[in-house]
């Protein structure tokens, strides 16, 4: 994985230094966030017209994932833009309103503000068990990974008289070694009072990221109001979840470079 790569989207806010283009996807990333729904509500306002609009907005999303294809990049955060589309493109279609093209991320954003609120109330931020899965590798880990084929020519190992295998350990009453816990590592940094404190905050700046987007923009869905709704989806999109990723950097950075406390 590359320099970029690793320091896109969340995994920006692990990183020794931050910026906002690399957490955003660069120029291109922008681009292929921000041009859908922008065109969308450009063609609604001119024509007064769902049916071009949406037929505008999916153009728009399936060009930036043919120009990957063609290029041959990874197309991974295009196809996520192009079925979010999708799914507001049918939303609209079948209602026959244009603002129900925002309808699923307002959805979107209620689950998550509740989800966060949740995981602040029962002292449990959420923001630091994604931290720490990223800073441990679990996320990694996690990730499916092929099958290695075992070798031919190995032979198995014996045992020792007292059941040990020289290979894996002391054996279990299986014959398998004692595993650890592979969630440990995301987990510990409860018993951090320091951590605890930077998580909850970086946390609470999430909800008020979902909180904000759904006080400007579900006045706006009710009203019909096409292009101020398409105007706060813009603005309140891309811009305002690059400002909470930076926040929660500066919050979380260095935590785990400090002096560690004093042994009871």
């Amino acid at each position: 994985m590359s320099a970029g790569q690793q320091n896109r989207g969340v995994r920006a806010v692990t990183a020794d230094s931050f910026s906002f283009g690399e957490a955003v996807g660069g120029v291109r990333g922008m681009v292929e966030a921000i041009a859908p729904g922008l065109v969308f509500v450009v063609v609604f306002v001119v024509t007064s017209d769902l049916a071009p609009a949406l037929v505008a907005s999916v153009a728009a999303a399936l060009v930036a994932v043919v120009a990957r294809l063609v290029q041959r990049t990874p197309i991974t955060q295009a196809l996520g833009g192009l079925l979010g589309i999708a799914v507001g493109v049918f939303w609209a279609w079948r209602s026959g309103e244009a603002e129900n093209f925002y309808a699923v991320g307002l959805w979107t954003n209620a689950i998550y503000l509740v989800v966060i609120l949740g995981s602040i109330l029962a002292r449990w931020p959420a923001v630091g068990f994604v931290v720490e899965a990223l800073r441990t590798g679990f996320a990694d880990q996690a990730a499916p990974k092929p099958e290695e084929e075992p070798a031919q020519d190995a032979p198995d190992a014996p045992a020792d008289a007292d059941g040990a295998d020289r290979a894996g350990g002391p054996a279990g009453p299986e014959g398998d070694a004692e595993q650890p816990n592979p969630f440990a590592g995301i987990v510990a940094w409860r018993r951090d009072r320091d951590l605890l404190r930077r998580y909850t905050l970086a946390t609470w700046f999430w909800a008020g990221l979902f909180a904000v987007r759904l006080a400007v923009k579900v006045p706006l869905y009710f009203s019909g109001d096409i292009g101020w709704l398409g105007t706060a989806h813009l603005v309140l999109g891309v811009p305002l979840w690059g400002l909470v990723l930076w926040l929660t950097w500066a919050v979380v950075r260095g935590a785990h470079h400090r002096a560690p406390d004093p042994a009871p």
